[in-house]
């Protein structure tokens, strides 16, 4: 079959935003108890709300809380680790009210019971304690009075609305967990600060006859080292990732000595955004299923905990998370090139054995012809940071290019670039299958998918690039990311957009308004006034940018140098703007400033505000709008016709198509 020609960004594309959202649910949170496996479907359809689902042993597959309740913790505003399965009850938080509660999942008629008070209380991560029938968990109490949240780990009885304080006084805690015996109990705690990818500390203390904590002891952790999932074997010694060589790699407590476990420069772990987090499970005393990320592409392996000799798994996943194990199974989330995100289970896993797959993030089939792959580029950048002598530094990310096996461009012509800048900053992108990545390039965009120093996923020591550099090393990176598409002739030149979200959203408008390599951008909930946030955001990240930027106050000085909002003179290209009104992370004021200040100067801007939506949205008619909003922003300003019919946006000083030819 011929190819049609047309512009790139005009193709007509079988990816639509329906099925994007009415066909698709975010998988998360996997575990096995017992026969059954259970997991978590965030579903854009249901407004984005929160099921728990079962498959029990016999396969069958169902949806253990009716609509609308949502199970969905609010502690450290992101949430995870929102349940827990022991002796066939399920322990779980409801989204509406943040309490605690139990259903018995023998009775099939049965209600959820709440087992912790109404109050200003948050819970999550939790463990159970079989001996005391006690749920361990982290608990997030907002007094209020403009007081920040209190961490806590707590015992909260199942029979009675009673929560004893187990320990207290740090900042944060995460991770309690209780050994095989039920006599020692481990966990993780950070202060700010330090986020818990920068310094934690690993703890653990013996439990008494009467429930309370004796002898605690510092494990690991500390002066500038990252501890991650501690766990304990079935065995009894306790395990945890630690970056203290660099790379993040398994160490345990044996004996009295720290053995280090793992010795690849890869990361066994990945930065803590939420709570309940695995990278790694024990599929009995002798042996460890993990997983590995090197240069953005994830990898399973067994680990052998006497020779310790590590053996890769052969799979065709690039993307892989929530790894846990029980009773010799495994259940993960992995995400391949060409397909979307699912549930595999393994049972004893071995070098070859086959996955069952439990459940898709989509039953949508993509033909291949309309899926870009991946190639992963590195480029070099000359550095400026602050305090650093100039070098030249290497720097990672995914190219996609457009990709539609019906359509072609005119002989001559570029593609239009989005240069995708993942959120954290803290964070990273695979090349995993993303199919909102396959909406841009199955229209005729080329995509770069950058992951900027300060990414994680390539060692302690890039991730700390960022450090005193958030708006600089970024900024840097995503330019020269775009101008290397350019020389290699891959981007139009005239045609360079920029989108991010949250701390991505940043160094869009930072890139917009302190430098001129691109002629458009898509902030979703990002960042114009870092001073703003530093006064206004929830206590997980209030001092995340001590160490991105500067003390505040004292530093207010490179708050404000680096804040788009104070450097609106500089900014002079088109930006499209996407906002959740009951976002507490990144509040509204940031993007209606920014909107003000740009259609002040006559600028093209637009803003697509979202009600009942907070920090990243969930309900499929607002992606939609976003996902729409976006291309219709676009082929405005690069004018080029759409091949869909849109909903229009509302553009303050719209170019004409006058102006743009």
């Amino acid at each position: 079959m011929s190819k049609q020609q047309a512009p790139y960004g005009s193709w007509l594309s079988p990816i639509t935003t329906d099925l994007l959202t009415a066909a698709t649910v975010n998988l998360s949170e996997p575990s096995i108890s017992d026969d059954a496996i259970y997991w978590l479907e965030s579903r854009p359809s249901e407004k984005g709300r929160n099921v728990l689902v079962c498959r029990d042993k016999n396969g069958t597959v169902r949806d253990l809380l009716p609509s609308p309740l949502n199970v969905r913790t609010s502690a450290h505003e992101y949430g995870g680790g929102n349940y827990c399965i022991a002796n066939q009850m399920a322990y779980f938080v409801l989204f509406d009210d943040q309490r605690l509660y139990r259903l018995n999942l023998n009775d099939a008629n049965a209600l959820p019971e709440a087992i912790t008070p109404e109050g200003p209380w948050r819970y999550a991560d939790f463990c159970f304690d079989a001996i005391r029938q006690e749920i361990i968990c982290v608990r997030e109490t907002h007094s209020g009075n403009h007081h920040e949240p209190s961490n806590d780990i707590v015992a909260i009885s199942i029979h009675k609305q009673e929560a004893r304080v187990l320990t207290s006084g740090n900042d944060f805690y995460s991770n309690p967990r209780l050994s095989p015996n039920g006599e020692t109990i481990s966990w993780l705690t950070w202060n700010h600060p330090n986020m818990p990818w920068d310094e934690t500390e690993c703890w653990l203390a013996q439990v008494n006859e009467q429930g309370q904590l004796q002898g605690h002891t510092l494990v690991a952790g500390g002066n500038q080292e990252s501890i991650f999932q501690a766990q304990w074997s079935p065995d009894g010694n306790l395990y945890w990732v630690s970056d203290r060589n660099n790379w993040w790699n398994i160490y345990r407590l044996r004996e009295g000595q720290v053995e280090q476990v793992s010795s690849v420069n890869a990361e066994f772990a990945t930065p803590q955004w939420v709570f309940g987090m695995s990278t790694y499970g024990f599929i009995n005393n002798n042996q460890v299923l993990c997983c590995f990320s090197q240069k953005g592409q994830w990898q399973l392996a067994l680990i052998d905990t006497e020779s310790l000799e590590l053996t890769e798994l052969a799979s065709d996943y690039v993307g892989i998370s929530a790894l846990h194990c029980e009773n010799g199974r495994a259940v993960f989330l992995g995400a391949a090139l060409s397909r979307p995100e699912e549930i595999a289970c393994l049972q004893a896993p071995s070098p070859g054995e086959s996955f069952n797959i439990v459940a898709r993030a989509s039953d949508k089939v993509y033909e291949t012809a309309y899926l870009s792959s991946p190639e992963a580029i590195t480029f070099t950048v000359s550095s400026s940071q602050e305090n650093q002598s100039p070098s030249k530094e290497e720097v990672h990310g995914f190219y996609y290019p457009p990709c539609n096996q019906n359509f072609e461009a005119p002989e001559g012509d570029k593609p239009p670039l989005i240069v995708m800048c993942h959120g954290g900053p803290t964070g990273s992108t695979s090349n995993a299958l993303n199919m909102k990545i396959q909406y841009w390039t199955s229209r005729g965009f080329a995509i770069l998918d950058i992951n900027y120093r300060g990414s994680t996923g390539f060692g302690r020591t890039y991730r700390d690039r960022l450090k005193d550099n958030w708006g600089i090393t970024d900024v840097e990176d995503v330019c020269a990311g775009a101008e290397h598409l350019v020389k290699q002739g891959l981007a139009h030149p005239g045609k360079l957009a920029i989108k991010g979200g949250s701390a991505g959203g940043y160094t869009v408008l930072a890139a917009l308004t302190f430098r001129d390599t691109f002629n458009a951008g898509a902030s979703h909930y990002g960042i114009g006034d870092l001073e703003a946030l530093a006064q206004d955001t929830h206590k997980f990240e209030a001092r995340y940018m001590d160490r991105l930027v500067g003390e505040y106050p004292a530093d207010i000085a490179r708050y404000h140098e680096r804040s788009p909002i104070h450097a609106v003179e500089k900014l002079n290209c088109p930006v499209i703007f996407f906002q959740g009104l009951d976002d507490k992370v990144v509040p509204p004021n940031q993007a209606e400033a920014m909107v003000a200040a740009l259609g002040n100067k006559g600028i093209p801007t637009a803003y697509v505000p979202f009600e009942g939506e907070g920090h990243g949205f969930r309900q499929g008619p607002n992606i939609k709008r976003a996902l729409e909003g976006e291309l219709y922003f676009y082929a405005q300003i690069f004018g080029f016709d759409l091949a869909e019919t849109i909903e229009p946006i509302k553009i303050i000083n719209a170019p004409s198509r006058t102006q743009l030819n």
